[in-house]
């Protein structure tokens, strides 16, 4: 496997798919080694994904996320993220903090939601770790736990709390700025990751929150196309 290939997996949502392609758009525009970005897209996983929608699910990748180290065969590493993001510097940043040590890496957030309700009326769980797994650096064969069966059967908490890991010794950490919590977080310009974690400016609601201005040139430059110049 070609360690400068950087593998990541971004969280894909039908009902949001603007999110997707504006978070993948501001991971390419930045990267400075080829980047190979697959979305986890719930209609493509359907022959092996067999959970039923549960009411506590915010996006259609609640769960599914857990499979990457499936995907990659457990070999190698790869990053997932949450679609609801843009990243601000260069991800290949991000993939030179990988160490060997650990199974995964993540920004440890220490807070707890402070609504009842996130985007698209999903109801706001509170949990310790919350937000652990919207950013994960994954050493897929140290993952080798998360199998198709287990995501399948595994409760929410045990999949986002890491109860798949024999220690949490082997859960690494991650610099803040590599996950930035807008809404909950104080404001940070100097954010390498930005998380619209409460909803972003894609909805009325958030269209004034922090870095909505970034979201909203970093879609317009998605959508760019340079015309043809008419000949003479």
């Amino acid at each position: 496997m070609n360690s400068d290939l950087i593998r990541v997996f971004i969280g894909h949502d039908r009902r949001i798919p603007v999110c997707f392609s504006v978070m993948a758009h501001s991971i390419n525009s930045r990267a400075s080694r080829p980047v190979s970005i697959t979305p986890v897209a719930l209609s493509q996983l359907g022959h092996v994904f067999k959970r039923e929608w549960h009411p506590l699910q915010s996006t259609e990748f609640s769960f599914t996320r857990f499979l990457v180290p499936w995907l990659c065969n457990y070999s190698g590493w790869a990053i997932f993220t949450d679609n609801d993001m843009i990243v601000r510097d260069d991800i290949a940043k991000l993939w030179d903090l990988r160490d060997d040590k650990y199974a995964v890496m993540v920004v440890k957030h220490d807070q707890l939601a402070n609504d009842s309700v996130k985007f698209l009326n999903a109801p706001q769980t509170k949990y310790e770790k919350k937000n652990w797994t919207s950013v994960m650096l994954i050493n897929t064969a140290k993952c080798k736990a998360l199998t198709p069966d287990y995501v399948n059967t595994a409760s929410g908490l045990e999949l986002h709390q890491f109860k798949w890991l024999e220690s949490e010794s082997l859960i690494g950490n991650l610099p803040p700025e590599w996950g930035h919590l807008v809404g909950e977080n104080q404001p940070n310009p100097n954010a390498k990751l930005v998380h619209y974690t409460l909803g972003g400016p894609y909805y009325n609601e958030f269209i004034d929150c922090e870095f909505s201005d970034e979201w909203f040139l970093e879609k317009e430059n998605m959508l760019y196309c340079a015309q043809l110049e008419k000949s003479k």
